[in-house]
């Protein structure tokens, strides 16, 4: 889940709390004692701010995180029950909301020990609350009490349903943005295979290509002037042609498929900005460093990171005012590609929501350079198909202007075995 949506739903979750204290005071009009009431409010609001002003407010939060966070709420919730009331308070129902969040968006053993913890905290309201809240929920206006419990399950009815709807419609759009994943994936492996399948050809069809032509050349000399000796000249034409398009599919010298598929550090940071050699009005730039004493690592050729990064590579040639630069770094232990770019950098409504699908602020196809409209699909598919490489992803702006995007590996997960040879 997304450090961005923990703050909304307990900003939401608040807003709930706000709604106890309102109808307790005014509707049961329940002689509640409103400092240690508004004290716990305010440790959570407390909590909001300082998770807004965290890290992760702008990344995905991590299981243990969120759990963390729901497992305060429950705690702070049955607090503020039993000041108000206890088990007799019509809002008791809303415990139901934290288990809600966490059953949908963590693995099972998280979301079983919050259920654990909200059972303990359901049985500890069973205590007595303080004895003047207890008198005064044994005496209320039974019309006063029954209206209140109408709306607390009206409030525990929007939010299941609200939340429902966001879910799905949520789960719809990563499917379909794991679709196109796939979808891309699949592609970029296709046109890879292609790419080793086409040496092949060129190399089985050189031979018997040679043979037709010399026999051609034979008939030619041979033949008597008139249509027999123009076909047979045809044919030494169209040979010289196939040898022309098979000699371009070979351009590189026929080699084993693992020292095929191997580049080194320069030649993918390479290969990822050459489409932009010739652009005329934002400079891209690549460089690779690293420690002296550290030999650079060889990379195994995977399509899936190399349309990554060149996605990352296309969406600063979008914003950049004139210089990209794409820097790999290594070491002993681990290598990592940032992408920097000149350009504004991303708004804070954007930064923290990146990496998730239709979150974009890219232009339309008339104000963009490469002439993409901005579907918000992009970036995701990239995070997901580097993450899925092992990679940890992360999204910044730098400290004068610009955008920064860095992807980072342990150097065992894209280094090439040394060649044997």
């Amino acid at each position: 889940m997304n450090g961005g949506t923990v703050i909304m739903l307990r900003s939401l979750f608040i807003l709930g709390q706000l709604t106890i204290l309102l109808v307790i005071w005014q509707v049961l009009k329940w002689p509640f004692e409103a400092a240690p009431c508004l004290g716990l409010m305010a440790a959570s609001i407390a909590l909001n701010v300082a998770l807004a002003l965290s890290p992760m407010a702008k990344r995905q939060a991590r299981p243990w995180e969120v759990t963390v966070v729901l497992a305060f709420d429950i705690v702070q919730l049955t607090v503020l029950l039993w000041w108000t009331g206890g088990v007799l308070n019509p809002f008791a129902v809303m415990l139901i909301f934290p288990i809600s969040v966490g059953g949908n968006a963590l693995p099972p053993r998280f979301s079983a020990g919050l259920c654990a913890l909200a059972i303990v905290a359901a049985t500890a309201l069973k205590l007595q609350s303080p004895p003047h809240m207890v008198t005064a929920a044994m005496t209320a206006d039974v019309g006063a009490y029954r209206l209140s419990r109408s709306l607390a399950l009206i409030v525990a009815l929007v939010f299941a349903a609200a939340y429902a709807a966001w879910s799905s419609a949520r789960g719809a759009q990563r499917e379909l943005a794991l679709h196109v994943t796939e979808t891309v994936l699949a592609r970029e492996q296709r046109l890879s295979a292609l790419g080793a399948l086409s040496a092949v050809i060129a190399h089985e069809l050189g031979t018997p290509l040679a043979t037709i032509a010399i026999v051609a050349t034979e008939m030619a000399r041979e033949a008597p002037a008139g249509p027999m000796r123009d076909d047979a000249n045809l044919m030494v034409e169209q040979a010289r042609r196939c040898r022309d398009i098979l000699r371009r599919l070979a351009e590189e010298p026929e080699r084993p498929d693992a020292l095929h598929e191997r580049m080194s550090l320069m030649q993918f940071v390479r290969e990822i900005v050459e489409p932009y050699a010739k652009a005329s009005d934002v400079r891209v730039e690549a460089v690779v460093t690293g420690p002296p004493d550290v030999i650079a690592p060889d990379l195994w050729r995977r399509p899936e990171i190399l349309h990554a990064i060149s996605t990352m590579v296309e969406n600063a040639f979008d914003f950049a005012r004139g210089e990209i630069l794409l820097t790999a770094r290594f070491d002993l232990e681990t290598v990592s590609v940032e992408v920097r770019d000149d350009g504004p950098g991303f708004s804070p409504p954007i930064l923290a929501r990146l990496g998730e699908p239709y979150v974009t602020s890219r232009p339309g196809a008339e104000g963009s350079r490469t002439g993409h409209v901005g579907m918000g699909l992009g970036v995701f598919i990239a995070k997901t198909l580097l993450e899925r490489s092992g990679a940890r992803v992360a999204f910044a702006n730098g400290a004068s202007r610009g955008a920064i995007v860095t992807a980072r590996w342990p150097r065992s997960r894209l280094e090439a075995p040394a060649a044997t040879y």
